[in-house]
């Protein structure tokens, strides 16, 4: 089984579409290791503040089916697609990583870039996974986030219980 790491966000009825989301990745995946829920103001856009957690899961999925599955969870959750990449969203799961695969898989970069890029992602991810290495630095996600610049990027965990 492939150990994967998922980010979840919301904008538009965050509690209410991040609980969603958990419960149908519990159901498809069974027991998920989640993060604690942060809140960080919307980038790129004029927004309201995002939930964004981590999940990691196991799959025997290949990654193009694993994507169409998570595709299929947000679509429930009200998803509206072909909007600008930086917008409101109901529901956004991305493929943080998937083992240590490095490249285009099924039209999905792996790892994902966010993952140095956004404390929203590296936050969250250091937290369930601080041992494990980003496939291509090397360097755990703990020392990621140790060297992330935290003035860049604000967010503070949220009062979040699930199930």
């Amino acid at each position: 089984m492939a150990e994967v790491f998922l980010s979840l966000g919301s904008n538009i009825d965050r509690e209410q579409h991040i609980r969603a989301g958990l419960d149908a990745l519990a159901q498809e995946f069974g027991e998920l290791d989640v993060s604690r829920v942060f809140e960080s103001v919307a980038v790129g856009f004029d927004g309201e503040n995002f939930y964004n957690l981590v999940v990691g899961i196991h799959t025997d999925l290949p990654v193009g089916q694993l994507s169409q599955c998570l595709r299929e969870i947000e679509d429930a959750n009200g998803r509206v697609r072909g909007g600008p990449k930086f917008s409101a969203r109901t529901l956004d799961i991305d493929i943080l990583t998937y083992d240590d695969r490095v490249g285009t898989v099924d039209g999905i970069e792996l790892p994902r870039a966010e993952i140095l890029k956004n404390a929203f992602v590296l936050q969250p991810l250091a937290e369930i996974a601080p041992r494990r290495s980003h496939p291509v630095t090397g360097q755990t996600f703990a020392e990621l986030w140790g060297q992330y610049d935290k003035a860049r990027q604000k967010l503070w965990p949220v009062e979040f219980v699930w199930p």
